[in-house]
């Protein structure tokens, strides 16, 4: 670890322990807003963390940057999401707009005065995004938008975002007719919070369209039909993300663990010394560490610059699953007080399952995974 990086993660180490930690339970239990952390997560440069320093940003690797990411979701998951959709929308900007659209947009979006996310997933569509519905035509230098989408991050309290609209819904492939968009908010979009079993407290909403005129200088590069592509490259960095979150929620399960099991006793003897119990510490951490390994070995590969689906499918696949497997065993270990919402393990036990669904469905990253595994090995 770098010195550099040694002080930034000790930075957000503080950030976390003073301003998010004593906050979490009755923020997440009333489902608020964390409105006041967030605005300290812009002070701190989160909002800029992989943007360029061109632009204002951090210009962090994704090798330190999913290194926060374990950080924060070990304290709170929730918080993670405000800047990682924000993140995955400013990928797309910084990697494909033009110049006059970077100018414009990245130096807010890396001060945190223009926060957002990307609006991908419809009401009857989610993995497959070649079947969105929502429309954008041409009409003289703008563009008309109509549409819906759903399980919107940052909607509610953000003012932009990344929306992929299809441009030619005749094209074959379909893919070809699909072309992505930045809108702000007072181009006309509306928004509805919807409630989440888990994932409390980060705004989450069904976006509307109804007539929306978005500039022509708004379309993500040069060209329509080129948006699949540009938000599939964002998801790399967003499926790293996601296992990196993973990690975090298995690690914070296994931490509450491995304390309770040394402190609650029965039989004459702290739990932690029956074997049964030994059993399920062993598993947990081992899930975590080799969660971790993938994260990184993922995160490196994208620094590189190298086509890196199958190494964030990996990563993604067995964090998250990691993920659900020691929420779970953390509330067999806790017994009753592990269903209590005084304890934490409750909370992991509701967010992990999001973690197995975001950002490409575990039973996709299988098909990711073996597709590739194919491809780099022919015969």
């Amino acid at each position: 670890m770098s010195v550099e990086e040694h002080l930034i993660l000790g930075s957000i180490d503080q950030f976390l322990e003073r301003d998010v930690r004593p906050h979490v339970k009755k923020l997440e239990h009333a489902d608020e807003y964390p409105a006041d952390i967030a605005d300290k997560m812009a002070e701190i440069g989160l909002f800029g963390a992989t943007i360029s320093p061109d632009y204002g940003g951090l210009g962090l690797s994704a090798s330190t940057y999913v290194k926060i990411v374990e950080r924060v979701s070990a304290v709170w998951m929730s918080v993670s999401g405000i800047f990682n959709s924000h993140l995955i929308m400013c990928a797309a900007v910084e990697r494909f707009g033009s110049e006059e659209m970077k100018s414009k947009y990245l130096p807010k979006f890396a001060a945190g005065e223009m926060r957002g996310g990307i609006a991908l997933t419809e009401s009857d569509c989610g993995t497959d995004l070649q079947s969105v519905r929502t429309r954008a035509n041409l009409e003289g230098n703008t563009y008309l938008i109509n549409g819906s989408k759903m399980w919107i991050t940052n909607s509610i309290r953000g003012n932009v975002l990344a929306i992929l609209a299809k441009t030619d819904p005749e094209a074959e492939p379909r893919y070809k007719g699909m072309s992505l968009f930045l809108v702000e908010k007072e181009m006309g979009y509306t928004t509805t919070k919807l409630s989440k079993l888990g994932y409390r407290g980060i705004d989450t909403g069904e976006v509307r369209l109804d007539g929306v005129r978005v500039p022509i200088a708004n379309l993500i590069g040069a060209e329509e039909g080129r948006g699949l592509q540009q938000i599939l490259a964002g998801l790399e960095l967003g499926r790293i993300n996601v296992a990196a979150r993973g990690v975090g929620v298995a690690r914070a399960a296994l931490d509450d663990s491995v304390l309770y099991a040394q402190s609650r006793r029965t039989f004459g003897k702290p739990i932690a010394e029956h074997q049964s119990i030994q059993i399920k510490l062993a598993d947990m951490v081992t899930r975590v560490e080799g969660a971790r390994l993938l994260v990184d070995q993922a995160a490196r590969v994208y620094d590189q610059g190298q086509r890196c689906d199958m190494e964030a499918g990996i990563a993604k696949l067995f964090a998250t699953e990691a993920a659900m497997e020691n929420a779970a065993e953390a509330m067999r270990i806790h017994g009753a007080y592990g269903y209590s919402p005084e304890y934490d393990i409750e909370r992991y036990y509701r967010d992990a399952p999001l973690l197995c669904i975001g950002e490409g469905t575990n039973e996709l990253q299988r098909l990711i995974i073996a597709r590739q595994l194919v491809e780099r090995n022919p015969l």
